[in-house]
């Protein structure tokens, strides 16, 4: 299995590079295409996009098609931003990026806590 950051310096930004690295290990189809504007933290230096790749999946494999049902996606979500946070002290792509944290660390960090999250 290739390293989500592989991806990355494959020329994938960080979302798309999320996405297609849980693709491969978890044998699914998520469209890639869901992160293309995601990179370089949403293209503004907000929030990085690797987290908010690892969000789209957590919603679409845990996420509600109805109002009427509990949404915890949105559980998860939080638990892995609170976890990034945790590591890095935040999750935006230019203070990451101002506290010498690299986008393979990033990368590699928020793929392994989206895999913990989603295999409970």
């Amino acid at each position: 299995m290739t390293k989500a950051s592989e991806y990355h310096k494959q020329g994938y930004n960080c979302a798309e590079a999320i996405i297609k690295a849980f693709n491969e290990k978890n044998n699914t189809n998520i469209p890639i295409s869901l992160g293309s504007g995601m990179g370089t933290g949403f293209a503004t230096g907000s929030m990085c996009g690797a987290v908010g790749a690892a969000s789209v999946i957590i919603g679409s494999l845990k996420g509600r098609e109805d109002n009427t049902e509990q949404n915890d996606a949105r559980i998860l979500t939080k638990e892995l931003m609170l976890d990034v946070k945790e590591k890095f002290k935040t999750d935006t792509c230019k203070e990451l990026k101002i506290n010498g944290i690299s986008c393979a660390e990033i990368i590699d960090h928020t793929f392994e806590s989206l895999n913990k999250i989603i295999s409970r």
